[in-house]
C-alpha cells in the first residue's frame, strides 16, 4: 500500500499540486494588484491548502472554540511540527489572517512573490529600526478582524516534541494588546517530518484553544502568555511528543 501511495504522489498528486501551486501564486499575485488583497491574498491560498490534503487523501479534523469570534483579531501561535502545517492551517482554520513568516521565504519562486503581494509579513532582523517597521506593518493589518498566525519556535521539529519558544508573536501581542490563540497541529510530523522526503499517508488533526486575553502590559505579561500558550499546545499532543528537546536549528 505504501508503494502504491508513494507511485500516486510521483505520477498523479505531483503534477497536479505543482500546477495548482504556479496558478494559486499567479492568481493571488494578479488578484492582490488589481483587487482587494484581504480577499485575494487569502481565499486562493486557502482552497490551494484544501485541494493539496484532498489531492494527497489526507483527512483533516478541526477542533475550535466557541470563544474565537469571527470579527476579533487574533495571534495564533502554533506548534510547527512539519511543512504540512501551512496546508492544515490555511486551509482549515477559517480565519482571514496573514502569516509572519522569515524575510528569506521572499525569494521563493512564484510563492514569495504571492506571499509579499498578498500583504504577509516578513520579519527582518537586521536591525532594530527593521524590528520596529515590522510591528508597525502588522499593527495596520492586525484590523477589522484580521488575524496573524506565528510559529514560535521559528523552525520545524526534528522529533516530533516541540521546542522553545521565541518572545516575537508574544511581544507583537502584547505591544497591541490582542488575544492569543494556541493552535496545536496534530499529525503533521507523521506526514512529512523535515527529515523525511515523500509523503506518508497520516491523518491531521486542528486544535483551536481558548483565547488568552493580555492581563496587563510589560514582560511579565510576556512571559505568562508564552508560557500558558505553550502548555495548553503541548498538552493535546500525543504522549510520545510531549515534553521539551532542544531543537538544533533553534537560536533562543
Amino acid at each position: 500500500m505504501k508503494v502504491l501511495y508513494i507511485l500516486y504522489q510521483l505520477f498523479i498528486a505531483l503534477p497536479v499540486l505543482l500546477v495548482l501551486t504556479i496558478l494559486t501564486a499567479i492568481v493571488t499575485i494578479i488578484g492582490s494588484w488589481i483587487g482587494d488583497p484581504h480577499f485575494w491574498g487569502y481565499y486562493p491560498g486557502k482552497i490551494w491548502s484544501q485541494l493539496f490534503c484532498y489531492v494527497l487523501l489526507i483527512p483533516v479534523k478541526v477542533v475550535g472554540h466557541p470563544e474565537v469570534l469571527k470579527k476579533t483579531s487574533y495571534v495564533f501561535v502554533a506548534n510547527h511540527q512539519g511543512s504540512f502545517d501551512i496546508f492544515l492551517i490555511y486551509g482549515f482554520l477559517g480565519r482571514n489572517f496573514k502569516w509572519m513568516m522569515k524575510k528569506s521565504l521572499r525569494k521563493m519562486p512564484f510563492v514569495g512573490k504571492a506571499c509579499e503581494a498578498a500583504g504577509h509579513i516578513f520579519v527582518d532582523k537586521s536591525g532594530p529600526k527593521k524590528v520596529i517597521e515590522t510591528i508597525e506593518h502588522a499593527r495596520h493589518v492586525l484590523q477589522d478582524g484580521t488575524s496573524l498566525v506565528v510559529f514560535p519556535e521559528g523552525a520545524r521539529t526534528f522529533t516530533g516534541h516541540m521546542g522553545y519558544f521565541k518572545k516575537g508573536a508574544f511581544q507583537l501581542a502584547d505591544d497591541l494588546q490582542l488575544p492569543v490563540v494556541p493552535l496545536t497541529i496534530i499529525g503533521s510530523f507523521n506526514i512529512l517530518p523535515r527529515t523525511g522526503g515523500f509523503v506518508s499517508w497520516h491523518p491531521m488533526t486542528l486544535v483551536v484553544h481558548k483565547p488568552i486575553y493580555p492581563q496587563s502590559q510589560g514582560m511579565e505579561n510576556i512571559k505568562a502568555t508564552m508560557e500558558e500558550a505553550y502548555r495548553e499546545i503541548e498538552k493535546d499532543l500525543p504522549e510520545k511528543y510531549q515534553g521539551k528537546i532542544d531543537n538544533p536549528d533553534q537560536d533562543r
